[in-house]
């Protein structure tokens, strides 16, 4: 019961601190903070129609079933709470490697994108009908978004509410450039759209390539490091398995140990996540 008070004081303290700073608006007014992060990170990973308070409310409905599930078969209430707070940030861990991988193969993706703008232009096609293309022409992963563009452009024929609806669509930093970039041609004018475009198509192959040969290089160090912050945890839950182990987790020693290895692992994961980090673009045209 202590240790529930105690997560119970230490959520509403959070609550209070996190009260005092308001989430910063955003272009247009719109939040740049968690929440729009979190929606993000869900289109990358194709989960449409999942909100982040939703995924929020699954990440604690799957924490609080497998603590009582856990607390039933070890018998040990901090056992349960320890698996629960873990099997809690399943959720976010499942979304986040779904949005990596995807935005992975996204990255061979966006400069055939590029290309397709540019002939399409230089073909003699009006913006929008150049961008609407894709959603035929353009490669498979992309075609969902563009179609929308196109059904959204003919039936209001604004162009730049349809280029912000597509970018909450993609959610995709690239696709911000691309998007700005033609909004600028329709609203200033210029000829030099085409070579805007071919220019950003050659960096593009040139930071796929080398991202890919970085990521290629430091996957087995990653791996490595996410098996050694996951080893402690599966031996707990062998050692729970007997009665007398498990029972001696419900002392106050037994719950400090718990804690403080927790804390280690939090410390050692966000540690390896920082060091092998490599530099992502952030959604500064949103």
């Amino acid at each position: 019961m202590s240790v529930v008070l105690g997560l119970a004081l230490g959520a509403g303290l959070v609550l209070v601190w996190s009260s005092f700073w308001p989430a910063q608006p955003g272009r247009e007014g719109r939040p740049d903070g968690w929440a729009a992060r979190t929606q993000d990170r869900l289109i990358q990973a194709g989960v449409r129609g999942v909100t982040p308070a939703g995924l929020v409310g699954t990440a604690v409905g799957l924490g609080v079933v497998v603590a009582v599930i856990g607390a039933g078969l070890s018998r040990s209430v901090a056992i349960g709470l320890a698996f629960g707070v873990i099997a809690s940030r399943a959720p976010f861990a499942l979304v986040a490697q779904r949005a990596a991988r995807r935005q992975a193969a996204m990255r061979d993706v966006w400069p055939e994108v590029v290309d397709n703008l540019a002939s399409g232009i230089r073909a003699g096609l009006s913006l929008p009908e150049a961008v609407a293309q894709i959603g035929e022409r353009g490669p498979e992963q992309v075609r969902p978004a563009f179609a929308a563009f196109a059904a959204d452009f003919r039936v209001s024929g604004r162009f730049s509410d349809c280029l912000d609806q597509l970018k909450e669509r993609l959610a995709d930093p690239v696709a911000d450039r691309i998007v700005e970039a033609l909004r600028i041609t329709r609203e200033v004018g210029g000829t030099d759209v085409g070579r805007l475009l071919r220019t950003l198509s050659n960096f593009l192959r040139e930071d796929a390539r080398t991202r890919g040969e970085l990521e290629a290089r430091q996957s087995w160090t990653v791996n490595a490091a996410r098996l050694a912050v996951a080893a402690p945890w599966i031996v707990l839950a062998m050692l729970a398995t007997r009665g007398a182990n498990a029972a001696a987790f419900n002392t106050a020693t037994g719950v400090t140990v718990l804690v403080a290895g927790g804390a280690a692992t939090v410390v050692a994961y966000r540690l390896m996540i920082r060091l092998g980090r490599l530099p992502e673009d952030a959604r500064v045209l949103r």
